[in-house]
C-alpha cells in the first residue's frame, strides 16, 4: 500500500469513525422553556376549551440514526394545569377533574416507536393519570435533529398528538355534558444531557 492510500484510508476511517460517534444513540434532555403539552376538550356542545401544563420535565433517548430504537418519559406537573381562568383551573385541580393534591403527576413513558415516513412515526406507550396507566398511541412527527443554529450543539424537536377518554382514567365528572374525548398536543425540543 502507498503511503497515498494509506492516508486517504485514514481519512476515511476517521471521518466515519467520527460520523459514528455522533450518531450514536445518546440522552437527551427536554427544554422546558421550548416544550408545550396542550390540550382541548368539548364544553357543552358550545365550544372547545383549551388548556395546558406549565410543568414538565423529561428525557429522550434519541438514535437518530434509527428513530425506532429512541424513548421517551415525560412527567407533567398537574398542579401546573391552565386555562387562564383562575375558578376554572382551580376546579381542575381538584377531585373532580386531576385531584393534584393527591395525584401530582400524570407520566408518559414509551413502548414503541414505528416510523411511517421519513419524518413521521407512531408513538406507542403508557400514559398515568390520576394512578390509572392505560397504553396512548400518538401520531409523531420529526421536526428537526441536527445542529442548534446559534449554539451549534445539537437539538432534536418533535411533536405528538392523539386522543385520550378521560372516562378511561376515573375522571368521570361532568359526562357526557363535558366531552370525555380529550385531544392531547405536545411540542418539545431536547439537546445532549
Amino acid at each position: 500500500m502507498t503511503l497515498k492510500s494509506l492516508l486517504t484510508a485514514s481519512v476515511i476511517a476517521a471521518t466515519l469513525s467520527s460520523g459514528a460517534a455522533l450518531a450514536a444513540p445518546a440522552n437527551y434532555k427536554i427544554d422546558m422553556a421550548h416544550t408545550s403539552a396542550v390540550f382541548n376538550i368539548n364544553h357543552l356542545g358550545f365550544s372547545t376549551m383549551f388548556g395546558r401544563f406549565g410543568k414538565l420535565d423529561g428525557t429522550l433517548m434519541l438514535d437518530a440514526d434509527n428513530i425506532e430504537n429512541s424513548s421517551i418519559k415525560m412527567v407533567i406537573d398537574t398542579e401546573s394545569v391552565t386555562t387562564f381562568h383562575e375558578k376554572r383551573d382551580e376546579h381542575l385541580r381538584s377531585p373532580d377533574f386531576f385531584n393534584a393534591a393527591e395525584f401530582s403527576e400524570m407520566t408518559f413513558e414509551s413502548s414503541k416507536i414505528t416510523k411511517t415516513g421519513d419524518n413521521t412515526a407512531t408513538l406507542e406507550g403508557d400514559l398515568t393519570l390520576l394512578g390509572v396507566t392505560k397504553p396512548v398511541v400518538l401520531d409523531m412527527t420529526i421536526n428537526k435533529i441536527g445542529p442548534h443554529p446559534f449554539t451549534k450543539a445539537p437539538m432534536a424537536g418533535f411533536s405528538a398528538s392523539g386522543t385520550i377518554k378521560r372516562s378511561d382514567f376515573g375522571m368521570g365528572y361532568g359526562l357526557p355534558a363535558i366531552g370525555d374525548e380529550v385531544s392531547l398536543h405536545l411540542d418539545l425540543e431536547a439537546a445532549p444531557e
